[in-house]
């Protein structure tokens, strides 16, 4: 992967960091992303919410079941992005099954995974082990989904992996960052914006960075939003991931941006080692998904941390009397690790 993005420099020049990221994940065959390597769980290089214990799951099923009745239709519809290995679809399936039979009944499943070799994971889990065959559809986009539909699209840990721009303040002047060769070795370089939407990004958040902070820009999450939003005729988006409100993410606290890599079960910083066999990641902008999302007709609904989400699910008493599910829930709402590190978005429409 990284002798094909090098080779795609030389011929074309420097690269945007976004595109350099769009490559080292998504390049086909060879990706991140798309590749058939195993990227999560053990034998990968992170672990997610899902990955702690089917209760996860289960507290989004109870979720859905709410949402479900408010929209008060025959029929309703789940359209999750980037499902991984597809465990949190079983463990949703499986307790709308248990506890929820009609609704179940009346649920179609739709999953839009970009990795081949994710797919088939997932395949394998549902429409295999788990017996969901005819219960999920996998698409490549959004747009196939029989339109226009009602009910709910999730996500998990999907947006902080879209490619982003990188830009840093010099005077006052923005500049982008740009990865070219030198020595046929990655090197940064700083150009003009690529695209006038960066500097109008920060004018609408009303962001301004100091002198020499670099920071990320997430144009690829707008525009995910935006085609959400147009296949969405009534219901809700749910989107749980890492990050913060515009204020926080760009304080002069994070000089350097929040670029994070992941290899192994080791973080770190540099994008340009390991490329296409490592995750790159960029906190998520939780204020832009609210701005641009309401441009979209979606409305915030509420937007809290994964702790205060699950508690008010009711984790703790799904929890009673399993200890291994008390350890679990232990994980997920701990307030210094998963429960406050991740947030919940609900946004809604019609």
């Amino acid at each position: 992967m990284e002798n094909t993005i090098k080779n795609i420099i030389r011929q074309k020049g420097p690269l945007t960091f976004a595109r350099f990221m769009e490559l080292a994940l998504y390049y086909p065959e060879l990706g991140y992303y798309t590749s058939h390597r195993e990227i999560i769980g053990r034998e990968g290089d992170y672990y997610t919410s899902v990955h702690v214990n089917p209760v996860f799951g289960e507290m989004l099923a109870e979720q859905l079941s709410q949402m479900a009745d408010i929209l008060g239709e025959q029929e309703f519809n789940i359209v999750e992005f980037g499902a991984g290995r597809g465990f949190l679809a079983l463990d949703i399936l499986n307790s709308l099954k248990k506890k929820y039979l009609r609704l179940f009944e009346g649920t179609s499943y739709y999953i839009i995974e970009v990795g081949p070799g994710l797919k088939q994971k997932q395949r394998d889990l549902l429409e295999g082990e788990a017996g969901f065959q005819g219960k999920i559809k996998w698409l490549d986009s959004v747009k196939e989904v029989d339109k226009p539909f009602c009910g709910c699209v999730i996500s998990n840990e999907l947006v902080d992996a879209f490619p982003v721009h990188i830009v840093k303040q010099v005077g006052t002047e923005l500049k982008e960052v740009y990865v070219d060769l030198k020595d046929n070795e990655f090197y940064e370089i700083l150009n003009e914006p690529s695209t006038p939407q960066l500097k109008d990004y920060f004018n609408r958040l009303n962001i301004k960075l100091r002198d020499g902070q670099r920071a990320e820009v997430n144009l690829a999450a707008l525009d995910w939003l935006k085609e959400v939003a147009e296949s969405l005729d009534r219901g809700f988006v749910l989107t749980i991931d890492y990050g913060y409100e515009a204020p926080l993410l760009y304080h002069p606290v994070r000089q350097d941006g929040t670029i994070m890599c992941y290899y192994r079960h080791q973080a770190g910083d540099n994008p340009y080692v390991n490329v296409g066999r490592q995750d790159i990641t960029a906190h998520v902008n939780f204020t832009a998904l609210k701005i641009w999302g309401e441009d979209a007709s979606l409305i915030t609904t509420g937007f809290t941390n994964q702790m205060h989400f699950l508690f008010n699910l009711g984790i703790i008493r799904a929890a009673q009397g399993d200890d291994k599910k008390a350890l679990a829930v232990q994980q997920l709402v701990s307030p210094e690790g998963m429960g406050g590190t991740f947030k919940v978005l609900v946004q809604h429409k019609g």
